[in-house]
C-alpha cells in the first residue's frame, strides 16, 4: 500500500505524461472509424448496408494478436537501429495513421465509396498496431509498482483522444460546413485534415521519449517470426475469404428480403434482414 503523498509523487513521473499523450493517440483514429465515419458517409448520402459493410475497416482491433508477435519480434528496416525496436514501429504505425486520415480526407465517399473503404481498411490496421506498440512500451518502461498509474494515465488519454474524435470533429465539421444544411465534402474534408495534424501529438511524443532499456535475446527467432509472418497470411486470406463472402451474399440477402416483403413479414424481420 502507498500513501496519498506517494501516489501523488508518483503522478508527477514523465512517464505518466508520456502514457497519457500516447493514449490520446490511440483514441483519436477509433470513432473517425465508427460513428463520425458513419455521419459522414450518412451525409454523403450513402446506404445503410454500405455504412454497416465499412464496419469491417476496424476487424484489426478484434484480430491485433496475430501480428502482435510479429511487431515484437521483427525490427523494422532502419529505423530499429535508429530509435530503437518500440519507438521505430511505434513512429510507423502514427505516420500509417496520418496518411489514412489524408487519404479518407482526400476521397468524396459520394464518388469514391470503394477508395474510401481501402483507407478505412488502413486506419483501422494502422490504429491495431499502434495499441500493441503502446502496451509493449508501457510494460517495458516501467516497473511492476507504476503500471497501475500508468494504465489509468493511459486510459485517460484514450479517453480525452475519443472525445477529440468524437464530439470535437462533428463540432468542427458543423462549423465549416457552408452547405446550408446539405451535404459538404470540403467541410468533412478539412475536418479529417485537422485530425491527421492533431495525431502529431503521438508522433511528437514518440520522438521524446526514451526507448525501453530491455536487454532483448539474439536472433535466434528468425524461425519463429517466419512462423508468424505465415499465420499472419493464414489470417488475411481468411478475413479476405469472409469479407467477399459477405459482399456477394448481398444479393442473396435482397432476394430473402423481398420473400419476406412479399409475404406479409417484412416488419417482423425487419431488424433481421437489415431493413
Amino acid at each position: 500500500m502507498h500513501s496519498w503523498g506517494e501516489v501523488a509523487r508518483r503522478c508527477r513521473d514523465r512517464r505518466v505524461a508520456t502514457l497519457f499523450a500516447l493514449g490520446f493517440s490511440a483514441g483519436l483514429p477509433i470513432l473517425l472509424i465508427f460513428s463520425t465515419l458513419s455521419v459522414w458517409l450518412s451525409e454523403a448520402g450513402m446506404a445503410r448496408a454500405d455504412i454497416t459493410l465499412l464496419s469491417w475497416a476496424a476487424l484489426g482491433y478484434g484480430f491485433k494478436y496475430v501480428w502482435a508477435p510479429i511487431i515484437d519480434r521483427m525490427p523494422a528496416p532502419v529505423l530499429t537501429h535508429l530509435m530503437g525496436q518500440r519507438r521505430s514501429w511505434l513512429l510507423i504505425a502514427q505516420i500509417s495513421i496520418m496518411a489514412a486520415l489524408l487519404g479518407m480526407a482526400w476521397t468524396d465517399p459520394a464518388h469514391s465509396a470503394a477508395t474510401m473503404a481501402g483507407f478505412a481498411v488502413m486506419l483501422g490496421f494502422s490504429s491495431a498496431t499502434q495499441d500493441i506498440v503502446i502496451d509493449a512500451y508501457r510494460i517495458e518502461v516501467a516497473d511492476v509498482d507504476l503500471q497501475g498509474i500508468l494504465s489509468a494515465a493511459y486510459i485517460a488519454g484514450y479517453r480525452v483522444g475519443m472525445i477529440v474524435a468524437g464530439a470535437g470533429s462533428l463540432e468542427i465539421a458543423g462549423l465549416l460546413d457552408t452547405s446550408g444544411g446539405g451535404y459538404d465534402y470540403d467541410a468533412w474534408a478539412w475536418t479529417y485534415t485537422i485530425m491527421a495534424c492533431v495525431m502529431l501529438v503521438g508522433v511528437a511524443t514518440t520522438f521524446l521519449v526514451r526507448e525501453p532499456d530491455i536487454r532483448r535475446e539474439a536472433e535466434s527467432h528468425q524461425e519463429t517470426t517466419t512462423d508468424h509472418v505465415r499465420f499472419f497470411l493464414v489470417f488475411l486470406l481468411c478475413a479476405g475469404v469472409f469479407v467477399a463472402s459477405f459482399i456477394y451474399s448481398a444479393g442473396w440477402t435482397s432476394e430473402i428480403k423481398s420473400i419476406f416483403v412479399d409475404a406479409g413479414l417484412g416488419k417482423p424481420f425487419a431488424g433481421f434482414i437489415g431493413e
